[in-house]
């Protein structure tokens, strides 16, 4: 029978970083207090986490990357909205965050949880921060953890 891994939702080892981007504050604070939350219920103490604010969203990838670098955490969440708007200035901003997260988890082999909203309407993405449509920051938290687990099974 083949060996089989998957990651679960134990407390998990080490540091957290949560990156936040400060653009459209009222959706991503949302989305910040359910990332919070979901690591609370999951045995996470607040002591082990560090926020960091960055202007917006495409201000993320670096910052997740500088800290990926410095090896002191287990995984990066990434919160950030970008909301459609008249110009195309939407597309080259969701595109650069999605490559740039992408690219910072692979170069820093650390988990960098994508939890950036890609809404066409402010209504859409508060939906998606904690209305009817459940809370997208608390989802990447809780897929944080399942990875970090899942690699330390994968290293044991």
């Amino acid at each position: 029978m083949p060996n089989h891994f998957e990651g679960d939702f134990a407390p998990p080892r080490g540091r957290f970083a949560i990156i936040a981007a400060r653009f459209n504050s009222l959706v991503v604070d949302a989305l910040l207090a359910g990332a919070l939350e979901a690591f609370r219920r999951h045995g996470v103490a607040d002591s082990a986490i560090d926020i960091v604010r960055v202007p917006g969203s495409f201000e993320i990838p670096l910052i997740a990357q500088r800290l990926g670098r410095t090896q002191r955490y287990a995984a990066i969440v990434c919160l950030g909205t970008i909301i459609r708007g008249d110009t195309d200035h939407y597309d080259h901003v969701a595109g650069g965050a999605v490559s740039g997260i992408a690219s910072a988890s692979l170069s820093t082999n650390i988990p960098v949880i994508f939890g950036v909203l890609t809404c066409d309407t402010l209504e859409q993405a508060l939906q998606r921060a904690g209305a009817k449509a459940g809370n997208k920051g608390f989802e990447a938290a809780v897929v944080a953890i399942e990875m970090v687990n899942l690699l330390h099974k994968l290293d044991a």
